[in-house]
């Protein structure tokens, strides 16, 4: 017997959850900052706890940088902003939540 989602009481073959959580509107904020010896990275805060992990990794495959996730933000190297925008979008995000700054 397959595993039910606690969320949707669906089979874990046939949940939504996940494609509908990244379909509602969220504020995501993606900005760069400096690092330590004068580095750049790129920070995407208002990914939801529960897709940070996987999203870090997507991120980092599409864009071909290293990176990490702390706490609730997604830190990756290098100045990615518009390039994770356009893989953000492309992962499942809609680009009306997304805000570049």
């Amino acid at each position: 017997m397959s595993e039910i989602c606690p969320k949707c009481g669906l089979p874990k073959e046939l949940c939504v959850c996940d494609v509908l959580d990244k379909e509602t509107e969220t504020k995501i904020k993606i900005y760069k900052k400096k690092a330590k010896f004068n580095k750049v990275m790129t920070v995407i805060e208002g990914i939801a706890a529960n897709s940070i992990e996987e999203t870090t990794k997507d991120l980092k495959r599409l864009l071909a940088c290293g990176g990490t996730y702390k706490g609730n933000q997604i830190e990756l190297q290098g100045d990615h902003r518009e390039a994770t925008k356009k893989a953000l979008i492309n992962i499942g995000y809609k680009a009306s939540g997304i805000d570049l700054e």
